[in-house]
């Protein structure tokens, strides 16, 4: 399991990555997701060890990365977004290398590198030097320095950047077998990869965790109201006029292409309407009952010395206990935030029935819902601002206001001047050490 808890970078008056907590656990891929500057590569710098974080705590397997870094990493195989590959090595004597890095058992170590050769497809190219292979290739030899030792966590930055359509399908095939004994977390650009790929999901903007959750939970987030295009035979007014009792539509706006009228019809947010809905049948509901309390005369409760055990008071009598076959009605479930299938399934027949009724006929009919890609734009782009607490936004306003680098690149390049935790035992102590935190 990894837990991170309350981390932060700050890069003198810039702060990269705020208080931002998770937990992972096995049979799942995660997927990290950002534009550039938005914390996600600091963020993994932090979890594998490579830099210190100025406030709080990431828990590897139940080891400190700080506290005890060699226990934590042993149980880590990481691929940066650039593979730490030594050009002049063949692909064999790099993971020949790699074995000896992680300190895996010599009688182990054949089988080790057999394995990860056969699952990254590397079997053909052990031979060739690292610096004649074309990036794809380039990119599955890092991929395989990761799986050496097989690590319980494997976190990759970008693994599918350089490889062809094929290999591409191979590396998921890959991942997803990984995924039952292992925590896989990997970050990327390509929002349809993760989409595909990743179980859930977690969007970072300007250092902060706007947004966790499955690909359908964060689409869904953003389906409030529910949109249904539609092309039919008639004209505009004939068609404004068929849906002018239908409840519940915010907005309609038609495009006439020859004798057929495209429209794009948009409803109010229905999730909130249902919510505020039963806010108020709630608040009459109470408000009834204290009405009633008020007018009833109050009877004197007996004294506790005319009370039997086996005395019943008139209203225990009327009180039926429920049979043993008898099912329990279950409570009214909070309704979501998201507009639900019945919602937009609903609105669809209430619109088919008007437009039936006008007697226009009906060439298309298709609801619409948010992509993933949608759901990332609107959370980190300047609309996405709606989305972050009030105290993010005020972080975010004095970010801006200072002169530190505004982005993580420009931070960065200057990140060795800061000075890290000094209580930190971060530093090797042979040169065996040395050698594993140079490849990890």
């Amino acid at each position: 399991m990894i837990e991170v808890k309350g981390i932060v970078k700050r890069y003198g008056g810039h702060t990269a990555v705020d208080h931002i907590s998770f937990t992972m656990e096995k049979g799942k891929i995660y997927g990290f997701l950002g534009p550039n500057g938005a914390g996600k590569s600091t963020t993994m710098n932090i979890m594998t060890g490579y830099i210190a974080a100025s406030e709080g705590t990431v828990s590897i397997e139940g080891f400190d990365i700080l506290k005890k870094p060699e226990e934590a990493k042993k149980h880590i195989g990481y691929l940066p977004e650039l593979p730490p590959l030594y050009q002049d090595m063949t692909v064999l004597e790099y993971l020949r290398f790699v074995t000896e890095l992680k300190r895996v058992p010599k009688a182990e170590r054949r089988d080790q590198i057999t394995r990860v050769l056969k699952m990254t497809m590397l079997g053909d190219y052990q031979g060739r030097l690292i610096r004649n292979l074309s990036k794809g290739y380039k990119q599955r030899v890092g991929l395989a320095q990761a799986l050496i030792g097989s690590p319980e966590v494997i976190i990759l930055d970008e693994p599918t950047v350089g490889l062809d359509p094929q290999q591409i399908l191979e590396i998921r095939d890959l991942l997803r077998s990984l995924k039952e004994d292992h925590i896989i977390m990997l970050s990327s650009h390509i929002l349809s990869e993760v989409n595909e790929i990743c179980d859930e999901v977690m969007i970072l903007s300007h250092g902060h965790l706007v947004a966790s959750g499955t690909p359908q939970e964060l689409e869904k987030m953003m389906d409030q109201s529910v949109t249904v295009k539609i092309v039919v035979l008639g004209n505009e007014d004939a068609l404004r006029a068929a849906l002018e009792g239908v409840e519940h539509i915010a907005g309609i706006s038609c495009v006439t292409d020859g004798p057929a009228v495209s429209a794009t019809i948009t409803t109010e947010n229905l999730s909130a309407k249902k919510q505020e809905t039963a806010r108020t049948e709630t608040e009459e509901e109470t408000a009834r009952a204290e009405e009633t309390y008020a007018e009833e005369p109050q009877e004197q409760v007996p004294d506790s010395t005319e009370i039997t055990g086996t005395d019943e008071t008139a209203e225990n009598k009327d009180v039926q206990e429920p049979a043993e076959n008898d099912e329990i009605p279950a409570a009214d479930e909070t309704p979501a935030q998201s507009a639900s299938e019945q919602d937009a399934a609903q609105i669809r027949v209430e619109i088919a029935r008007a437009i039936a009724s006008a007697g226009l006929p009906v060439l298309y009919m298709n609801t619409e819902t948010h992509s993933l890609e949608e759901v990332f734009l609107e959370l980190t782009g300047s609309e996405g601002a709606q989305f972050l607490p009030a105290d993010m936004l005020a972080q975010e306003e004095t970010d801006d206001a200072s002169d530190a680098p505004e982005t993580e690149e420009a931070s960065d390049g200057y990140a060795e001047s800061v000075e890290e935790d000094p209580s930190a035992d971060t530093q090797p102590d042979t040169e065996d050490e040395a050698g594993e935190e140079a490849a990890q």
